[in-house]
């Protein structure tokens, strides 16, 4: 089969499409047709070894997973002898980021319990945008936020691949919703149900005196107490994205912020659940959540795909796809 190999950290230039052999699944997983998978933050750093922490869990001196990509979307071929979930030609979806990643190829071997039956009323490539990005939303509001019907939610990087299903999904939890995005991007979020759109260019929401009972930052480079200074007295910031120093800011310093006062200050660490694609394909079947795609790229392009996605300016989800009517 083909697949996108790299063998040691660095540059983008060094993913290669190759012929290696197609996986056997174990007793308990089963083997995928790929049919297309998509672009999240993880592949950059699993790509490039950094931040060097990362090498804890994907290898100190070389990469132990040969395959990026975590996103899955495609149709059973054969299981172990333990599953009795699928059958052979069901279609499913899942998230690979636990148990070796390896969805940048035209077959995968996954555990059972990291799919699920894909949503009936999208296509593949629709499907291969939801498990990482939609999750992070959904456990970021629903987990981290207690995100109830009737509160002010604001999303930070609204016009995203987080910041997409994290509107739709709030206004399904029935928040009354305002996205901050880009002057290119307001129509665009806008039309996935946002109540209120701040273009950030030319208004600071940290600045406005409007009050959030919880604020989801996907994006963005703001100081911690930007965020804290537009939560209500007993409001929520749960970061899931944005700048190294966003980033750092809440995993250093929101647990000492919050010991004072009602505010809370967290972050979020995405992680793969089956029960919560089900909720996903559930929410998407019912027509209240729908995937944005900005851009499709071939398997041979991943490394086009990535280098796209790192600039920061995508609206929704980069996918790839994969085509097995090549040797037709």
């Amino acid at each position: 089969m083909q697949a996108i190999v790299y063998t040691k950290y660095g540059s983008l230039d060094v993913l290669r499409l190759e012929e290696i052999p197609r996986p056997v699944p174990r007793d308990d997983e089963v083997l995928v047709e790929v049919h297309a998978s998509s672009v999240n933050y993880g592949n950059l750093v699993l790509v490039a070894g950094e931040p060097f922490i990362s090498r804890m869990w994907s290898g100190l001196l070389k990469p132990k997973d040969k395959v990026p990509g975590g996103d899955i979307a495609g149709r059973v071929v054969a299981f172990g002898r333990n599953v009795k979930e699928f059958q052979p030609g069901d279609e499913v979806f899942g998230d690979s980021s636990s148990c070796g990643f390896g969805a940048y190829a035209e077959y995968v071997s996954v555990p059972v319990n990291t799919l699920a039956p894909k949503p009936a009323n999208i296509s593949f490539e629709e499907a291969a945008a939801v498990p990482q990005a939609a999750l992070v939303a959904l456990q970021g509001l629903r987990d981290k936020g207690k995100t109830k019907a009737g509160q002010k939610v604001l999303i930070n990087g609204a016009s995203g691949g987080n910041g997409t299903f994290a509107v739709q999904i709030a206004k399904a939890f029935g928040a009354e919703v305002t996205g901050v995005c880009s002057t290119k991007n307001l129509e665009l979020v806008r039309s996935i149900g946002a109540d209120h759109i701040i273009d950030y260019t030319q208004q600071d929401f940290a600045q406005s005196g409007q009050l959030y009972d919880l604020i989801f930052a996907t994006a963005g480079d703001r100081s911690i107490f930007d965020y804290k200074r537009a939560l209500s007295p007993t409001g929520i910031y749960v970061m899931a994205g944005g700048s190294m120093k966003q980033i750092m800011q809440a995993t250093l310093l929101g647990s000492i912020i919050s010991k004072s006062g009602g505010k809370k200050l967290c972050n979020l660490y995405h992680r793969p659940d089956r029960n919560d694609l089900i909720f996903m394909k559930e929410l998407i079947e019912a027509g209240k959540v729908k995937p944005v795609i900005d851009r499709h790229y071939p398997l041979s392009e991943v490394g086009e795909a990535l280098r796209y996605y790192e600039k920061g300016h995508a609206r929704g989800k980069v996918v790839i796809t994969i085509d097995h009517d090549r040797n037709a």
